[in-house]
């Protein structure tokens, strides 16, 4: 009979398919050495990548990379394919109107769209979306992705905000390469519009692609989040880092760990 393991953390799974096809499981590996990166900012934390090539994962802080945290604007990853794939959104370029959704009234700016938006982290625009959208529709989405707890509140577009939906940083790692590999079960177009959404920087020696979140948890915490991938030599390596702090910077702090991380284990040369 063919084993399954259902609910088994990305990470954990992985560990257990390397020991059925018997590998070695050190390649997954606790770096407890990067705990000197969130030190140094003050915030508590973890750290997860996944390199595709070798299945190696690597994870600092495993207490975390295991709990649920609300998404904040990391959501708009789902939330503009779910968008585009229903026809929500017609394509990339179409705008639609703000609304305050508390009052009906327009915001200030009234008019954008995705690409304007993802860049902007503007929540207005994901909130919109996900009233136009439905909620049934997105949590029709939202369990066909499996994504996170599955769980959507009673106000539909406050839901990756008020700790209603909610996802772990290595549930974030596996959304990440499958997004990648265009296996989400969106148009392969869609798929491919979000990662293009994601580009932050492309050169010759490196391609990085993220997206930022920051919100409070139920304890008035601040969670911050940077998920995404880095391309190096035709190679491509997965990470998601989250943070916990009382200070408010944890999205700039996220980045800037990130990049810390990421250049300490060799990135950013084109040599990987």
């Amino acid at each position: 009979m063919k084993k399954t393991f259902p609910h088994l953390p990305f990470a954990l799974f992985a560990l257990v398919i390397l020991s059925i096809n018997g590998c070695s499981v050190n390649k997954a590996k606790i770096d407890n050495d990067l705990k000197s990166f969130f030190d140094e900012k003050k915030v508590e934390g973890c750290f997860t990548m996944l390199d595709n090539a070798t299945g190696e994962i690597t994870v600092y802080n495993m207490g975390l990379d295991t709990m649920r945290f609300l998404p904040a604007e990391t959501f708009d990853v789902l939330n503009g394919m779910i968008a585009l794939h229903t026809g929500v959104l017609t394509d990339e370029k179409m705008s639609i109107s703000l609304i305050n959704l508390d009052s009906n009234i327009a915001s200030t700016n009234s008019s954008l769209n995705i690409t304007e938006a993802f860049k902007s982290n503007s929540v207005p625009f994901f909130q919109q979306i996900a009233k136009n959208i439905g909620y049934d529709t997105l949590q029709s989405w939202v369990d066909s992705v499996s994504y996170g707890n599955k769980k959507l509140g009673e106000q539909v577009y406050q839901s990756w905000i008020n700790n209603s939906t909610k996802i772990s940083p290595d549930e974030q790692l596996g959304f990440m390469k499958r997004l990648y590999f265009e296996q989400l079960p969106f148009r392969k177009s869609v798929q491919t519009s979000m990662k293009e959404l994601m580009v932050a920087n492309d050169n010759t020696d490196y391609k990085l692609s993220y997206k930022t979140g920051s919100g409070k948890n139920e304890k008035n915490e601040n969670i911050g989040w940077m998920i995404g991938w880095i391309e190096e030599n035709r190679h491509v390596y997965f990470f998601v880092t989250l943070l916990k702090s009382n200070k408010e910077e944890v999205k700039k702090n996220s980045v800037e760990i990130t990049n810390s991380i990421l250049s300490h284990y060799g990135f950013f040369k084109g040599k990987k």
